[in-house]
């Protein structure tokens, strides 16, 4: 039974890794079988799981991604970090529609039913969607947000975190790297140790990917990457969430800074770290050894 499924993992494979995204309801109507429940039964392992994240659409593949980080004892912060600093307005909007559609619930009310303070309200800020898209930059309204932002953090007893949520959640790109750029010189200290002098646990690692993500996306999930791989135990669930879901977006930009930051190539790192099959449907996503 081993050698047979070994050998129909093997077979995926040969198939181009375009040719595996596709939608299994579309098999079903050719074939008259349901694609997901054969792949269950012919694979296993994280090569399954590769498979079957690499079968669902870039929102599907969230929504579920969300409902398993929450889902039981224990809540995977760093996934729902991820998911929700990263996205698109666009994408976090259709996705909080799927996540309702498939789970009979708003993605906002599973937020506030496995979270809570401060960092429950990061998490449904950027659950919204509606950050501000503009290009752009008012230099007075950067000094303005400048001044908020170190008024309620370093000039100041305590931390006023809702300042940081209003202004880092719905600002521009565009605006908030003049803010990072002007807040630098104006206090001497970047955003990012701000945050970490005031701020601690989920809701200090929630407003850094904040921070990350509009600074240099790729960077940010180039460090990620690296952190899944790195010391003992690979991270394969955050391996493979990235892999898929970046794959036709960014990682190419990934594997850049990949290589910039660490000085070896996300490619040598997978090879290094994973084993048959799905080593090899990860350096078939990753596309090439820098």
């Amino acid at each position: 039974m081993r050698t047979e499924r070994r050998r129909n993992e093997s077979a995926f494979l040969h198939w181009k890794t375009e040719d595996l995204v596709f939608g299994g309801k579309d098999w079903k109507l050719l074939k008259g079988k349901d694609l997901i429940k054969d792949l269950k039964s012919e694979l296993s392992g994280n090569f399954e799981r590769t498979i079957l994240a690499m079968m669902k659409t870039p929102v599907m593949f969230d929504a579920y991604e969300i409902k398993e980080a929450i889902k039981g004892v224990g809540t995977d912060e760093n996934c729902l970090i991820e998911i929700l600093a990263s996205r698109s307005n666009q994408h976090i909007q259709e996705l909080n529609r799927v996540y309702k559609a498939e789970f009979k619930k708003t993605l906002e009310e599973a937020i506030k039913s496995d979270t809570s303070g401060h960092f429950q309200r990061l998490l449904i800020s950027l659950s919204q969607g509606n950050r501000d898209e503009s290009t752009t930059v008012d230099m007075s309204l950067v000094q303005k947000d400048v001044q908020e932002l170190y008024a309620a953090g370093e000039n100041r007893l305590g931390t006023d975190e809702s300042k940081f949520n209003a202004i880092l959640c719905a600002r521009s790109r565009a605006h908030l790297r003049a803010v990072f750029s002007e807040y630098q010189r104006m206090c001497n200290r970047d955003i990012e140790s701000s945050i970490c002098r005031e701020m601690s646990g989920d809701l200090e690692k929630g407003m850094l990917a904040v921070v990350k993500c509009l600074k240099n996306t790729p960077a940010f999930f180039a460090e990620r990457l690296q952190k899944a791989m790195k010391g003992a135990g690979t991270k394969d669930r955050t391996l493979i969430r990235i892999m898929v879901s970046r794959s036709e977006v960014d990682l190419l930009d990934i594997r850049a800074e990949y290589k910039r930051m660490y000085g070896r190539s996300l490619y040598a790192d997978i090879t290094g770290d994973t084993s048959g099959d799905y080593r090899k449907i990860l350096l078939k996503l990753c596309g090439g050894n820098d």
